[in-house]
């Protein structure tokens, strides 16, 4: 296991800041994520710790030793750092045992040595009968395993994951979500993982970093970061939400374009941004918290995710899959709100970045 520690590193290209003044420390054992939008830093973060990038300026520390600073670089093979890119980068002229091998064989180690870590290795990730075939033989998945076994049989220090999963369908991709989690924890080793997934990194992360524009936001494990979000960019890019504008005084909040009511018992006053998750509102007969008409409804097999009209917004509201059907579209309903979240008002449209 290993500790890496990142001291004020900036990575700028030319007048482009790409990541400002990161701080952090990653612990031993630790399933890490870097989470956030495209362009936002998190994959040449990545790099900058594999060595493939330097740092503009700042320290990187891989158990105490200095791999990257103003007067110090060591390059990616002298790191003992095991990486997996988002392209499996599989050789297609190899079979599956001879890919796994091959940094061994850069590394000139026995061939007993290497056959018994190779196929301990396809043992782990569930291709030992693979073996012998060619990577054309076999699916996206297969393929995702052997990068894998590749990046692990060398035993290194720390596992860079580059949003190896996006290239898989959901299925296979939810399954191996859970097969990556269960090798950190067979093999006890560090991970950091990039994905734009908040599910991946809900699921995954023992820590989640989420980073915006090279700055990071939030961090905290995947319930303190989904249910106290620092910020309404976290908000919005963990999970799904509904926004409201609204008036806070003498602990009730006045919502605009609904003129309804909300009960608060928080410190902010004046203009407020009301935040409701759509699986924390329930959809009830008669008054509620909120009043509306429902506009659509979406049967999703688990859930009825629906579009409900109050006032003047529309807010989506995630149902029981009982419901679907129940109340039907145009039908009037009550909103119960079982938690929601305040915000000072923002003056920026954080939202940009989304597009």
């Amino acid at each position: 296991m290993s500790k890496i520690t990142l001291d004020h590193v900036t990575k700028k290209y030319g007048d482009v800041t790409v990541l400002n003044d990161f701080s952090a420390e990653f612990r031993d054992g630790e399933f890490i994520t870097l989470l956030g939008p495209s362009g936002c830093g998190k994959t040449t973060m990545l790099r900058m710790i594999a060595g493939f990038e330097k740092p503009t300026s700042g320290e990187i520390r891989i158990d105490g030793v200095t791999v990257s600073s103003a007067d110090v670089f060591v390059p990616p093979e002298k790191r003992g750092l095991g990486m997996v890119f988002q392209s499996y980068a599989v050789w297609p002229h190899m079979n599956v045992f001879k890919n796994v091998a091959y940094p061994l064989k850069l590394r000139k180690t026995p061939k007993a040595e290497i056959d018994e870590k190779v196929r301990k290795v396809l043992g782990i990730v569930h291709l030992s009968q693979y073996a012998e075939r060619m990577p054309s033989e076999l699916s996206g998945g297969q393929q995702q395993r052997v990068a894998l076994a590749r990046a692990l049989v060398a035993e290194p220090k720390v596992l860079l994951l580059d949003e190896p999963l996006s290239n898989l369908d959901a299925k296979l991709r939810e399954r191996m979500r859970f097969e990556i989690k269960e090798i950190q924890h067979r093999l006890n080793i560090n991970v950091i993982y990039v994905t734009h997934d908040q599910g991946e990194a809900m699921t995954m992360s023992d820590r989640v970093f989420v980073i915006n524009s090279g700055v990071l936001q939030q961090v905290g494990d995947p319930v303190d970061i989904y249910r106290h979000p620092s910020n309404q960019f976290v908000a919005d890019f963990v999970g799904k939400v509904n926004f409201l504008k609204g008036h806070s005084e003498n602990g009730r909040i006045k919502l605009e374009g609904i003129d309804d009511i909300l009960d608060y018992s928080g410190e902010l006053t004046g203009t407020v941004d009301v935040a409701i998750r759509p699986e924390n509102i329930r959809l009830v007969s008669g008054n509620a918290h909120l009043n509306g008409r429902i506009v659509s409804e979406y049967f999703n097999g688990d859930v009825n995710d629906c579009r409900v009209l109050t006032g003047d917004k529309e807010l989506r509201v995630i149902a029981e899959a009982s419901t679907y059907g129940k109340f039907g579209k145009d039908s009037t309903v009550g909103l119960e709100i079982a938690d929601f979240l305040v915000f000072p008002e923002s003056d920026n449209d954080y939202r940009k970045i989304m597009t």
